[in-house]
């Protein structure tokens, strides 16, 4: 019995290091892809990214929500910022030192600080930034996506740590990943901490995915 744990923790060891490193391959080769897309082709899928967003019910409903600020060629999301109105609230992701992740609200002209990514932050005190339970939708950025809804994210982990307890329990937060339609592909692998996405929008379609 003991022989047959060590053996299958050595199986399990050596899955986990195969699925990291071909995750390590396609994010190299998903982030040269992405930052190859031309700005109009960005603006473009923006603007068709807000209008399919805004037109969902969920967002009719929604009161917290959190956006990201762009970089790498990410999916702009300005133009969804620039039309959320009173009572609804934008908010951005803060990186904790836990590595997890919490939201803050913030309207343009508001402070900002960069974090150690270089990437721009609410610039308030940690204590008054919301959970992500407190959200009602997040929008996730991704390198990848497939139609059952797989995301590959950057590889910090940051929103899987976040977002774990939607791996049992339903939405809120609601869950919608953003892409450009050419970062779909048919597979990508998945370990046991990453969380699912409800939904995907790009320029061309919202997809759906049953979770629970």
């Amino acid at each position: 019995m003991v022989e047959d744990a060590i053996l299958n923790s050595r199986e399990t060891t050596n899955v986990n290091k195969k699925i990291r490193a071909e995750k390590k391959l396609l994010r190299q080769a998903f982030s040269a892809k992405r930052l190859a897309i031309t700005a109009p082709q960005r603006m473009q899928t923006a603007d068709a990214i807000a209008r399919q967003l805004l037109d969902l019910p969920e967002w009719a409903s929604a009161n917290y929500i959190a956006g990201y600020w762009a970089t790498q060629g990410e999916v702009p999301l300005h133009i969804v910022q620039m039309r959320v109105q009173t009572p609804k609230v934008w908010c951005l992701p803060i990186i904790q030192h836990d590595k997890t992740l919490k939201f803050a609200p913030w309207r343009s002209g508001d402070d900002l600080v960069s974090n150690q990514y270089g990437i721009p932050e609410p610039d308030i005190s940690p204590t008054s930034a919301l959970d992500a339970s407190d959200l009602s939708i997040i929008l996730l950025p991704l390198l990848a996506y497939t139609r059952n809804g797989v995301r590959l994210g950057m590889g910090g982990g940051y929103y899987d740590r976040s977002l774990s307890f939607r791996r049992s329990h339903a939405a809120p937060p609601l869950l919608i990943g953003v892409a450009y339609s050419d970062q779909e592909v048919e597979n990508l692998p998945a370990e046991d901490w990453d969380v699912k996405l409800d939904m995907l929008i790009n320029e061309r379609e919202v997809l759906r995915f049953h979770k629970i």
